[in-house]
């Protein structure tokens, strides 16, 4: 897609896991990590977005590129919205994929996958799921399901996302929280308030969809392992050597 940039909200302030982004994995800070596969994603230049001093000096210590926003975000996507406006400001950029910072096992061609949708110009917003093999996740309302109608192979445009259980024979979809934008979508959601369905559920996505807009979501083969508790640090540790 043409000018695309992947943008990574990062902050400081996680209560299960103090310090997340530069928690040591294999040697390096785990933002790092994902900045890392972020680039090598290669649709486009790869961005940290922080409030914190220390994250923007650890991705530039590993030669990386950090912006600087303000500490008073309440989401990710108002954080990558701050940022996009400030890197820029001539609005050149039509796409922008926002990959979350504490993925350190993303695949880099699940974040290209997210691309894929935004070719129909109909779609608003492109996510990722693959599907649900583990039976406990099913009833995990840590995980968030994701469900809708196929328009093409490996994707559907989505119609829900719940933490409900999921019921009836499936498939079912584990939704990974990657998200691909057209600029002006990200600029209409992040000034839209939040929905009675959002609330309830606490799910951002479910503000585009009260509002109309279309969520694709393609397929991919395994959901990242995300990082929010000192055991799924130890498995990160564990997959990448340290």
């Amino acid at each position: 897609m043409p000018n695309t940039i992947i943008l990574i909200p990062a902050r400081m302030a996680s209560t299960r896991l103090p310090g997340k982004p530069l928690v040591d994995i294999a040697g390096l800070p785990m933002i790092v990590h994902v900045l890392r596969r972020a680039q090598a994603a290669k649709i486009g230049e790869a961005v940290v977005a922080t409030d914190s001093e220390a994250i923007q000096a650890a991705v530039e210590k590993s030669g990386g590129r950090a912006v600087m926003t303000r500490a008073d975000h309440v989401s990710g996507s108002d954080r990558i919205y701050e940022a996009l406006e400030a890197l820029d400001p001539e609005h050149a950029i039509e796409i922008v994929v926002n990959v979350q910072g504490d993925l350190p096992t993303i695949d880099p061609a699940g974040i290209g996958a997210a691309l894929g949708p935004l070719s129909d110009p109909a779609v608003d917003i492109a996510t990722l799921a693959a599907v649900i093999s583990d039976p406990a996740e099913r009833s995990n309302p840590n995980v968030v399901k994701v469900s809708g109608a196929t328009v093409a192979p490996n994707r559907f445009r989505a119609v829900a996302f719940t933490r409900d259980n999921a019921a009836g024979p499936g498939p079912h979809y584990h939704h990974i929280g990657l998200y691909a934008y057209r600029r002006a979508a990200l600029e209409r959601f992040v000034k839209l308030p939040p929905s009675v369905n959002e609330q309830r559920e606490r799910l951002e996505q479910l503000r585009a969809l009260d509002a109309g807009m279309r969520i694709d979501v393609a397929i991919v083969k395994s959901v990242p392992l995300g990082v929010d508790t000192p055991e799924e640090l130890a498995k990160a540790r564990a997959l990448l050597g340290g």
